[in-house]
C-alpha cells in the first residue's frame, strides 16, 4: 500500500531549513498566486522539507471537489485520496526516477529540468486524465530539490505514464519507460511554419476550408498538413493537437 512517505526518498533528503528562510517564500507565493489568478493555472509548489504542500492554487478544475486551502493541508494524502490505486505505485515509480535521474546531472543545471507524466484524478465517479508538469524553483546549495513548482493541466494523450524529462530549450527529451525501468533519449518533435499556422488558425475556430482559403492551399493540402500533424504528435483529433502543441511549447 502507497504511503505518503514512500513519496520522500533519502535520495533527495532536505534538513537544516530555517524558519527565517520561509519568510523569504511569501514573494514566491504571492508571484504564483498572481499568475493563477491571470491565467487560470492550476499550480502548487511542493515543500520536500517539510514534506506538504507550499502553496495550491484556487482553480476548482483538478482539486476534487475540495478547497485549496483542504488540499493544502492534505499535502499528498490528496493523491492518495483521489489518484485510483493502480496508478499509486506508478508515480512513485516515476518519482524515483525523476530523482535517480535529476541526482546525475550538475548542480548547476538541475533548475533548468522538467519532468512531465500523466494520472488519472478521480472525484466521485468522474475519472479525469491530467499531465503533471513538476521543475525545481529552489534548491539546497548541495543540490537536493527543497521547494518545486507543478503545472496541472489536462492531459493531451488518452493513458497515464508518458512520462519525459526536458531540459529548457532543448528539442532532444528523455522517455521513461515502466517496463524496462530506463530512461531514453529521443529526438524532440517539432513543427514546421505552415503546420504551425493550420495548428493556429484551427485554435482560432477557422474551419478546414477557410484555412485552405486563407493560406492559399488546396482543401486537400490541408487536410493531409492536418493528418501529417497527427502522425507527428501521436494524436488523434485537432483538440489533443492544440493541447500537446501548448504543453510543449511548439507554437
Amino acid at each position: 500500500m502507497t504511503t505518503v512517505k514512500d513519496f520522500f526518498l533519502p535520495s533527495n533528503s532536505v534538513s537544516g531549513i530555517p524558519d527565517d528562510e520561509y519568510q523569504k517564500t511569501e514573494i514566491l507565493i504571492r508571484t504564483f498566486d498572481a499568475i493563477s489568478r491571470t491565467t487560470s493555472q492550476s499550480l502548487y509548489v511542493i515543500d520536500y522539507f517539510r514534506q506538504n504542500f507550499l502553496y495550491v492554487s484556487g482553480n476548482p478544475m483538478f482539486l476534487c471537489g475540495y478547497t485549496a486551502t483542504e488540499v493544502k493541508e492534505m499535502g499528498y494524502m490528496f493523491y492518495l485520496k483521489n489518484v485510483p490505486e493502480e496508478e499509486q505505485n506508478m508515480l512513485t515509480e516515476i518519482n524515483r526516477a525523476g530523482f535517480d535521474f535529476f541526482n546525475k546531472i550538475s548542480v548547476d543545471e538541475r533548475i533548468n529540468y522538467m519532468i512531465s507524466y500523466n494520472f488519472h484524478l478521480l472525484n466521485g465517479k468522474k475519472k479525469t486524465l491530467i499531465n503533471h508538469k513538476l521543475t525545481p524553483v529552489m534548491l539546497t546549495p548541495t543540490g537536493r530539490v527543497w521547494l518545486a513548482a507543478c503545472v496541472v493541466s489536462l492531459s493531451s494523450h488518452n493513458t497515464p505514464g508518458h512520462i519525459e524529462m526536458r531540459k529548457s530549450n532543448q528539442a532532444t527529451f528523455w522517455k521513461y519507460s515502466l517496463e524496462s525501468r530506463r530512461w531514453k533519449e529521443n529526438q524532440g518533435v517539432a513543427l514546421n511554419e505552415r503546420e504551425k499556422d493550420i495548428l493556429l488558425l484551427s485554435a482560432q475556430g477557422y474551419t478546414m476550408d477557410e484555412i485552405a482559403e486563407r493560406l492559399f492551399l488546396s482543401i486537400d493540402t490541408v487536410k493531409f498538413q492536418k493528418k501529417r500533424i497527427f502522425e507527428k504528435l501521436e494524436v488523434k483529433n485537432i483538440a489533443e493537437a492544440l493541447s500537446f502543441a501548448a504543453n510543449h511549447k511548439l507554437l
